[in-house]
């Protein structure tokens, strides 16, 4: 029996407290004061398609957790949909919105003395937000993903919410006539779900699944398939069965399970912003973890899963051929899976794994053979240099040579880069630096969509480099850079430079580097000042005076004291 548990039976059950009477208005029975109080965060809304199934799933685990014989306890949590604020002011919600996410489950679960939560969420920071939230309270815990969309079609090619982005740089570029642009839009989304390549959603879904918070085979599922339904039920009975056995969060959330979760991460191609949420879930879990950790399983984790952005499938091909757990098998017989991991389950991750098969179904291409992977090295490269002292995340997938030395091309902020970019102003070679936009200066980090879309849709993805200390979306590919530290709004060197500079990215070497010398940076520094905060009142000041580098996670808590 836990600590909650034991002191709220003693308080209630004895001086039969007002507290008592409050639990009675909402359905308990004298039975069910010694039963378990799970909570269920339920991050369901009509904002985006990621969550609109999400309350479905949750009555599901309700009912599951009662009939296991736990009493279940229902709240809220926000989303914000990163795809429709996406290239507007709104996108500086979207970092900031994971913090919120945290910090109010983490409220109502302390708040209410619970026993366990069951976290549901399905845009992109409802995961890093619950995983934040569940390491901070070290109390049972599962998460449950809403799950993925299925891909749209048109013309014989699936699509997804990328697709309507770079139709319009295709648009821009005359590539396609308005009336093509407007047949991705309308085909692009066809249901409820998160987006179908492996974007940031899908790749914390499979981190998640891959570091023993979830269920197997749960992060590939597509929202609308029965299956997704009868994992939430299954998740809640698990968790019950771990409030029961107190499986707790910081047994599984281990710097070795963490290295598992990364390898996932690198072996499916999965999203830059894995690197930053991962970095913010070990600080929550009080593990140490770095940039440099990322570079390390890099180097001897292959890409094995020809997923989108920059590849042909999408998430629930991926399921088709074994899901997350096929990858996994294929890196532990390769030694790069930690086998004695615990899951939520009770297993071990070499338990779990025991009859999966040690190489894909011959009959697919979406998981390639060991021997023939997509590429022998991961796809999230750590750069540093005279422009990245902290460092800073490059994406290396899909890129013919991923390198360049050019000439800078300077914005302030993203609209205008992207202004410029349909404008058909920026040429091959060209190196564009967007700044401002990082964790404080945004505030927020935005991701850089629209201008990354716009480049591949033109035609100059393999021609053009970027370089933000913002973010990217998981949708992104190309020659792009982001997650720069020291930012802008600091005095990073990336607020130094100017209009035609000499840039190099080099992604072999693992460099960012400014071609100006020493003095001339201190003379610049000398003459820089820092701009003046973008907004003084409301969760994005309150954001930006707390909020940490992107080289430590970009979290809120760290240093109060």
């Amino acid at each position: 029996m836990s600590e909650n548990l034991r002191s709220r039976i003693v308080t209630q059950g004895v001086q039969r407290s007002p507290n008592r009477a409050m639990l009675r208005a909402v359905g308990f029975k004298d039975e069910d004061f010694a039963k378990a109080i799970v909570g269920i965060a339920n991050g369901y809304s009509t904002i985006t398609p990621c969550n609109i199934g999400l309350n479905t799933l949750a009555q599901r685990a309700e009912a599951s957790i009662k009939s296991a014989g736990a009493m279940p306890q229902m709240f809220g949590t926000i989303t914000i949909s990163d795809g429709i604020s996406m290239g507007t002011e709104g996108m500086k919600y979207s970092l900031v919105s994971r913090e919120v996410i945290a910090d109010s489950i983490e409220t109502a679960c302390n708040g209410q003395s619970m026993d366990g939560v069951l976290a549901i969420g399905g845009c992109d920071k409802n995961m890093p937000g619950a995983m934040i939230a569940i390491a901070r309270m070290n109390i049972p815990a599962i998460f449950v993903y809403g799950g993925t969309i299925k891909p749209g079609h048109y013309q014989g090619c699936d699509l997804t919410l990328v697709s309507s982005f770079e139709a319009v740089g295709q648009y821009s570029a005359g590539k396609i006539d308005e009336n093509e642009l407007l047949e991705v839009e309308r085909h692009a989304c066809p249901g409820a779900g998160s987006c179908g390549g492996m974007y940031t959603a899908n790749t914390m879904s499979s981190a998640i699944e891959a570091m023993g918070m979830s269920l197997p085979y749960s992060s590939t599922m597509a929202a609308e398939d029965a299956e997704k339904a009868d994992s939430a039920e299954k998740s809640a009975f698990v968790l019950v069965e771990a409030v029961r056995r107190q499986i707790l969060p910081r047994q599984i959330i281990t710097r070795k399970s963490i290295e598992n979760a990364i390898s996932v991460v690198m072996a499916v191609g999965g999203s830059t912003n894995a690197v930053l949420h991962f970095l913010a879930i070990a600080h929550a879990a009080g593990i140490e973890l770095s940039l440099d950790d990322f570079e390390a399983i890099r180097a001897r984790v292959p890409v094995l899963c020809d997923l989108k952005p920059s590849g042909r499938y999408v998430a629930t091909d991926l399921h088709k051929a074994g899901g997350i757990p096929q990858v996994m098998k294929m890196l532990l017989v390769h030694d790069l899976l930690h086998p004695d991991c615990l899951t939520i389950t009770g297993q071990t991750i070499a338990e779990v794994l025991a009859d999966v098969p040690e190489e894909p179904p011959a009959n697919q291409d979406v998981i390639r053979p060991w021997n023939n992977p997509m590429y022998s090295q991961g796809h999230l490269a750590i750069l540093k240099g005279n422009l990245a002292t902290e460092g800073a995340v490059a994406k290396i997938t899909g890129v013919k040579v991923p390198t360049i030395t050019g000439p800078a091309r300077v914005f302030e902020s993203e609209e205008s880069c992207l202004k410029t970019i349909l404008a058909k102003q920026i040429n091959p070679g060209d190196v564009i630096v967007i700044r401002y936009e990082g964790p404080k200066g945004g505030p927020g980090m935005r991701e850089m969509l629209a201008p990354t879309s716009a480049l591949i849709g033109a035609g100059l993805g393999d021609s053009v480099g970027l370089i933000t200390d913002g973010r990217f979306s998981g949708g992104t590919y190309g020659m792009v850079v982001g997650h720069v530290a020291p930012e802008a709004a600091v005095g990073g060197a990336i607020a130094l430079v100017e209009e035609g500079d000499t840039i190099t990215i080099d992604a072999y070497a693992r460099l960012l580097q400014l071609h100006v010398s020493d003095e001339e940076l201190t003379q610049r520094r000398a003459n820089w000042q820092p701009p003046s905060p973008r907004y003084t009142t409301g969760v994005l000041a309150k954001y930006a005076k707390l909020v940490s580098s992107s080289s430590l996670g970009a979290v809120t808590d760290l240093g109060l004291f």
